[in-house]
């Protein structure tokens, strides 16, 4: 090239960078990131720095563990975690029983049945959980319509108690947590290679056995996504429980509230809050070791 058109170049370049503005060199990707940062910081790590610091504090000043000795060494509130857990499995087991025939459906089915399936199972992101747990209350209450068209067709002489008890928060849960299952299912299910299904049949596996030891197996990351998914949801629900349950079905987010409203003790409050965190960490982090379903997140 010869030395003229260097030259030139060179001061084409020059001109080019003096035009720019000068505050756009200051400008880096990563800059994009402080205000989500800024703001995960503010109203989330800082709150749960003051709730653990919280915890650890008792009547005097000065550190303690008293608020976490109480509730280990408290058969009342060991029954609440156990109470809390069973509740949220067995939850969790009936949207996977009910949920999965419901997202297999959706991918076998036609394009416009499909459509359909889907807009129902996203209607009750529609409403409120609230007005959903208040609707349930009417249906489930002892003059409700579901006591009253089991009166009027003879099957029931006294109302059935269906809300007040652990019944009526599987019912509420079961409800409002179904469709997470159906959602973390569907696409897993769809993303599964039709071919192989095909592959099974030509080789003369009937269909029983190729949707058991071909279609189960490789949809299991959906169960295993949505199942975690519908366990931790489950075991930090509280407007559910507190509506449609009893006092003798207290979940760990019930305790939480008693403490903080009723008994103003925010360190023992603080103190469960954190053991119910450190549960749900648990849960996600054996999850990601044995379940392997790290790929998903």
């Amino acid at each position: 090239m010869p030395r003229d058109m260097e030259i030139a170049l060179k001061n084409t370049k020059v001109a080019q960078k003096e035009k720019e503005p000068r505050g756009r060199s200051f400008f880096r990707p990563w800059m994009l990131i402080l205000p989500p940062a800024a703001f995960f910081a503010v109203f989330f790590i800082w709150p749960l720095v003051q709730i653990l610091a919280m915890s650890f504090t008792g009547p005097q000043s000065g550190l303690t563990l008293a608020s976490y000795a109480k509730f280990f060494s408290s058969p009342v509130y060991l029954k609440v975690i156990a109470t809390t857990f069973r509740i949220s499995l067995v939850v969790t087991l009936v949207c996977l029983v009910l949920g999965y025939p419901v997202a297999y459906a959706m991918t076998v089915c036609s394009k416009r049945v499909c459509c359909l399936l889907t807009i129902a199972v996203l209607i009750p992101f529609w409403t409120s959980l609230l007005v959903r747990t208040y609707a349930w209350m009417i249906l489930l209450q002892s003059n409700g319509v579901v006591n009253n068209i089991l009166k009027s067709l003879g099957l029931i002489r006294q109302p059935l108690p269906l809300m007040h008890n652990e019944l009526g928060i599987y019912i509420g849960m079961i409800h409002i947590l179904l469709p997470y299952m159906i959602l973390s299912l569907y696409p897993v299910m769809k993303g599964i290679n039709r071919d192989l299904i095909l592959a099974s049949r030509t080789l003369g596996a009937k269909k029983g056995y190729t949707f058991l030891h071909v279609f189960v197996p490789l949809s299991m990351p959906g169960v295993s996504c949505g199942s975690i998914l519908v366990f931790v949801m489950s075991i930090g629900y509280y407007i559910t429980p507190s509506l449609l349950g009893g006092t003798k079905d207290i979940m760990i987010s019930q305790a939480i509230q008693v403490q903080v409203n009723k008994l103003m003790n925010w360190p023992f409050a603080s103190a469960i809050s954190i053991v119910l965190l450190a549960f749900t960490y648990g849960i996600l982090y054996l999850s990601k070791k044995v379940m392997h379903v790290q790929k998903l997140w």
